[in-house]
């Protein structure tokens, strides 16, 4: 009876920590937007996380939200500073994400200051 639960205990923890590591380690896609950031901010009541959206069009109608992990200490700094300014963001999509990561599939990596199209001399 013990040695049948242990089994079962050690198979479920085994899946649970492949799941982890594929979701970690396995990226969906990489890629890179534009867009003028509207909004940074650490959410949250247990787990903050570090959340974020940019704007892709004139009206605001593209919306693409973002996560930031907390290791990314150059990312947020630099989140922090670009707010309200045209970015382009570096980012990697997971196949899911967890609570204590953040909202989103999409996780930035690298942040810069563009020139916005939008603006005539920049």
């Amino acid at each position: 009876m013990r040695k049948t639960l242990f089994i079962i205990l050690g198979s479920t923890l085994a899946l649970f920590l492949l799941y982890f590591a594929f979701i970690y380690y396995v990226p969906y896609s990489e890629g890179t937007r534009a867009g003028e950031l509207i909004k940074f901010s650490h959410k949250g009541v247990i787990v903050k996380t570090y959340e974020g959206e940019i704007s892709q069009g004139i009206s605001g109608a593209q919306i693409f939200p973002f996560s930031v992990l907390d290791e990314e200490k150059e990312v947020i700094e630099k989140m922090k500073e670009y707010q309200g300014r045209y970015v382009k963001l570096t980012y990697i999509e997971r196949y899911s994400t967890f609570f204590f990561w953040g909202d989103t599939k999409y996780f930035i990596t690298e942040v810069s200051q563009e020139n916005s199209p939008h603006i005539k001399g920049n």
